[in-house]
């Protein structure tokens, strides 16, 4: 059994201000330990479901986040960027199930450091005219692979977006947010013991067959994926990539397949990051 793992940082154990999870902020080294043991939580859990591989994606900021000699011994880890599939980089058909580990709630949310991709530089995103975030468009993109998102960690928030976009997802909240840099946190110990049964327990339900046994996925529908800038200059720079369309001066939308979709946006993103200069959590 193959598992994929993202790792995100905002909805870690503990974690509530961007002081834990930028480099440079005055938490950021404890933040990071206590993402390695997040990710670590998941990874025992998988092999207690009898997973033979853990591929464990760096999915946060500048994606060096977690150390390779914090990482469980058992897990292989993709670091550092670009990454042209970013948050997913490294998926594919052939894994098993996805464990989102560390998810925030999207943009707009009461969530603990929510926000969509690029702190508030993306105002809001769409699918197919439905809200979306890292979680939806991540569970969207792993489904059109074939590949179903079991388990995901964060905030109360982040699990029930999670849930809303398919509730046979195992979440487990590892703190409970009272604003966008507050909350009520789980003991530690005890929210490792969570992460780690919900994967087993998740993992375990399962079917057993390889991936290889599946038969291949059917390509995926085409989506609309539409997002909103903060910045007029961004959806006007994007409209030189052929299939983007604009909506109004800040919204841009294209056309498509996932993943190929995700792909692209993160394109969008690069664009975007070229022409800003904005810090992640205004």
């Amino acid at each position: 059994m193959r598992i994929y793992i993202s790792a995100d940082m905002e909805g870690i154990t503990g974690l509530v201000d961007a002081d834990d999870v930028q480099p440079g902020g005055r938490d950021y080294e404890r933040g990071r330990r206590l993402m390695a043991e997040d990710v670590n939580a998941a990874v025992r859990g998988a092999l207690a479901a009898g997973a033979t591989e853990v591929l464990v994606n760096d999915a946060h900021g500048p994606m060096r986040n977690l150390l390779p000699e914090a990482l469980h011994p058992a897990a292989r880890l993709l670091r550092g960027k670009p990454k042209q599939m970013g948050m997913l980089e490294g998926l594919t058909a052939e894994h098993d199930a996805m464990i989102c580990v560390g998810y925030h709630s999207r943009a707009g949310t009461h969530g603990v450091l929510s926000h969509s991709f690029m702190g508030h530089e993306i105002e809001d995103m769409c699918l197919d005219g439905r809200p979306v975030g890292e979680i939806g468009l991540a569970q969207a993109t792993a489904a059109a692979l074939g590949v179903p998102l079991v388990t995901l960690t964060g905030d109360d928030t982040a699990c029930a977006e999670a849930t809303a976009w398919d509730d046979a997802i195992v979440t487990v909240p590892v703190k409970y947010a009272h604003d966008r840099f507050a909350a009520e946190l789980r003991p530690v110990p005890e929210a490792h013991r969570a992460i780690e049964e919900a994967v087993t327990t998740a993992l375990s339900a399962r079917p057993k067959e390889a991936a290889a046994e599946r038969p291949p996925q059917a390509p995926s529908a085409p989506s609309t994926l539409a997002v909103r800038w903060q910045s007029a200059s961004v959806s006007t720079t994007l409209l030189g990539i052929p299939g983007v369309t604009a909506t109004d001066s800040r919204t841009v939308q294209a056309h498509g397949p996932l993943p190929g979709l995700y792909r692209l946006f993160g394109v969008w993103m690069r664009v975007a990051a070229s022409l800003t200069n904005q810090p992640p959590y205004c």
